[in-house]
């Protein structure tokens, strides 16, 4: 695959967020469709996402228990704390 292919297909994933959305403007959409159609990469990547996006759909929501939320917290404020640049 040459550079450009290359460059091509990481737009590709890029926008596909915004393809399966319908919220690409229809020029954008036309080039993203005429690349997937003679690009096996990325049809295989399109269906794969597809696949997650569809999967992800029917999981149901999940209580946190708030022991377990005050933990993250505590766990997230901790790097938050330690990533800031100490003056």
């Amino acid at each position: 695959m040459s550079d450009q292919a290359d460059l091509e297909c990481r737009q590709i994933a890029e926008l596909l967020g915004d393809y399966l959305d319908g919220t690409l403007p229809r020029s954008t959409r036309e080039l993203l469709e005429w690349h997937i159609e003679g690009c096996p990469p990325c049809v295989a990547f399109v269906n794969t996402y597809r696949g997650a996006v569809k999967a992800t759909q029917k999981l149901r929501a999940v209580e946190i228990p708030p022991e377990l939320k005050q933990r993250l917290r505590s766990v997230l404020k901790s790097r938050r704390d330690a990533e800031q640049p100490r003056s």
